[in-house]
């Protein structure tokens, strides 16, 4: 169910509408005055967090239970939720296991 704010929102920028896709996937979000912020978590101490400061500037990360990142996407909002949402669960043995290097 959306509330009149996020139906203004979405009838302003479309694009958000993708970030209700990841709220029904359990994801968690809140508001800054300069981003949206989103966190799931996953069992084991998982988890995959989304920052998007705008519709072309989305960035999203999955950290492993020490914190180290194993997966990272950057780009516009809709292509990285549509990665977020094929990204397999960690426990998949598809899933990124190993960190990625920071530098």
């Amino acid at each position: 169910m959306t509330t009149e704010a996020e139906r203004a929102a979405i009838a302003a920028f479309p694009e958000l509408r993708k970030l209700l896709d990841l709220r029904d996937a359990g994801w968690a979000f809140h508001r800054t005055e300069a981003e949206v912020r989103g966190v799931r978590t996953w069992p084991g101490g998982w988890a995959d967090a989304l920052a998007a400061r705008y519709v072309s500037d989305a960035f999203a990360v999955r950290v492993d239970p020490d914190g180290a990142i194993v997966w990272r996407r950057e780009g516009g909002l809709v292509d990285v939720v549509y990665e977020l949402l094929m990204l397999p669960a960690p426990e998949c043995r598809f899933a990124s296991r190993l960190g990625l290097d920071n530098s």
